[in-house]
């Protein structure tokens, strides 16, 4: 994991009912919560991607969020890689 400033980004793709239960906009308010910026948007194959960029320890406990997800999902799986900082981002957009 590498970080500039304390910085960093993550790739997230998030497995299991996680479509159709208002994860992304569950997701969105926990971002701007958090002062993370990115995006977030379904995938066809049914799974949630998410690209997460701020402070290590406000992405890890975005990372930590999406294991669980909203009340109505259930969260199967999650893949998370580590990406260096990249400031392009300074908000957190749904993607359609």
């Amino acid at each position: 994991m590498k970080n500039i400033n304390g910085k960093v980004g993550a790739h997230i793709l998030v497995s299991g009912r996680v479509q159709g239960v208002a994860f992304r906009y569950y997701a969105r308010n926990i971002a701007s919560q958090l002062g993370v910026s990115g995006w977030i948007k379904n995938l066809p194959d049914g799974k949630v991607e998410l690209l997460v960029e701020g402070s290590k320890n406000s992405v890890e406990e975005m990372v930590e969020w999406c294991k669980r997800g909203p009340r109505m999902a259930e969260v199967e799986d999650i893949e998370v890689d580590w990406l260096p900082y990249s400031g392009k981002y300074n908000e957190f957009q749904l993607k359609m």
